[in-house]
């Protein structure tokens, strides 16, 4: 029998105290060794403001137990609800005193057992039962995106119903939010604000992979009179790794699958003035026919700039309004010179082709142009535009970080750019 205690780091909190008066004998028959021996009844009374049975306590607090007498000591104590979560605990070093260092969950019951030895090695046992109450106020949690297949840069999203902005509360939150990929990836979650998470393995998801997100937030202490709600879990695969390589500079996109490159297109891109973004941008959905127009970009009705144009086979990579879409227009430009107004352009044919083989999540990319960098999370998807060292300074999990301030700027959404 194991009787080193195991040790864990400390909360504190109010303690639920329940004692346990330890028999002194053992049950089994005389001559055996005493590890061999049935438990014995280690327990004939409990004294605590919770009893073993129907009684409800309230979440928030502690569990302790306790052993009086010196002739027993606790040797092990395993507190597991009715999910399946266990709560961890610290046991003395004279096996007198086990204590939670996480409080209780609300809206459970607990199955407490206690194994303890007296002084001739004898081992007791004790089993006790009992629930605690269901919180007032419940933290919601929203995975993103809906269920499906995506490309292979599609970040997982969690919504909060109420915000959570110390970094204690914010790690219990973070816990309890699981994302578990086939084949495995080494990932993490960022928290863009108070309300928002979003999740990014190091390197973009493998292809054709499933993703299952859960929440063990259900009960668990989030800030003071805060607890987890129930949340549905989310289940996401992925395609093949689809990859748009837009060369601003050569005015050409390749887009490889798997790999292996499957079509080299001739486009056009921003023009000085209204350069195309640079950097990973994650497609956000697919559009067959869009109105653009000047003015939703600030261009003035009638200047030299302005249009108000039908565009088909868009698909949006930005909130603001860049998509790589039908150019017939510039189709003399493209391959030769950036004259967009943002947007990448192409012919109708392969806009269309494009359109078709692409899905959400999928990956465009940009270099060699004039315009600024793809922000990560206040325009789309930039996730993939921070370093992974950059990336975990966004977790509340990880000790002397703080996330980078990339979050403080909202664009306005649904403004197309030709």
């Amino acid at each position: 029998m194991n009787r080193t205690p195991r040790i864990r780091p400390v909360v504190g909190c109010t303690l639920l105290v329940v004692t346990l008066v330890a028999g002194v004998t053992a049950c089994g028959g005389s001559g055996d060794h005493p590890l061999a021996e049935k438990p014995y009844d280690a327990v004939d009374q409990i004294s605590a403001n919770a009893s073993d049975g129907d009684q409800k306590v309230g979440p928030g607090q502690a569990l302790e137990v306790r052993v009086k007498g010196d002739d027993s000591r606790i040797t092990d104590v395993s507190a597991v609800d009715t999910t399946g979560r266990h709560l961890a605990g610290e046991l003395d070093a004279d096996g007198k005193r086990w204590h939670s260092t996480l409080p209780l969950a609300a809206g459970t019951r607990y199955t407490v057992r206690v194994s303890t030895e007296n002084h001739d090695g004898a081992p007791g046992s004790r089993t006790l039962a009992f629930g605690t109450t269901s919180a007032k106020k419940l933290l919601q949690v929203a995975f993103g995106p809906e269920a499906g297949t995506y490309g292979v840069g599609q970040p997982i999203t969690a919504e909060l119903s109420a915000p959570v902005k110390d970094r204690a509360s914010r790690a219990n939150v973070e816990r309890a939010l699981r994302v578990h990929s086939t084949p495995a990836v080494t990932g993490s979650w960022y928290w863009v604000d108070d309300k928002t998470l979003h999740y990014r393995p190091k390197d973009y998801w493998p292809a054709r992979a499933t993703i299952d997100v859960t929440s063990g937030l259900a009960g668990v202490k989030v800030t003071e009179g805060l607890y987890g709600a129930a949340t549905k879990p989310l289940k996401l695969t992925t395609g093949a790794r689809i990859e748009a390589l837009t060369d601003a500079e050569s005015h050409t996109m390749t887009v490889k699958r798997d790999g292996k490159v499957i079509n080299t297109i001739p486009v056009t891109t921003g023009k000085p003035g209204f350069s195309t973004r640079n950097g990973v941008k994650v497609v956000l959905g697919k559009e067959y026919y869009v109105r653009m127009r000047g003015e939703t970009i600030g261009i003035a009705q009638g200047s030299s700039d302005s249009y108000d144009l039908p565009v088909y086979y868009a698909t949006r990579v930005t909130w603001s309004g860049e998509y790589v879409h039908a150019a017939p227009w510039s189709t003399g430009s493209q391959g030769y010179a950036n004259v967009s107004h943002g947007c990448t352009g192409m012919s109708t044919s392969q806009a269309e082709w494009f359109y078709n083989t692409v899905r959400p999540g999928d990956l465009v990319t940009v270099t060699g142009s004039e315009g600024e960098t793809m922000t990560p999370f206040d325009n789309g998807f930039g996730d993939w535009n921070l370093s992974w060292a950059a990336w975990l300074k966004g977790s509340a999990l990880r000790k002397n970080t703080a996330p980078d301030r990339t979050d403080t700027i909202q664009a306005a959404r649904l403004r197309p750019e030709v």
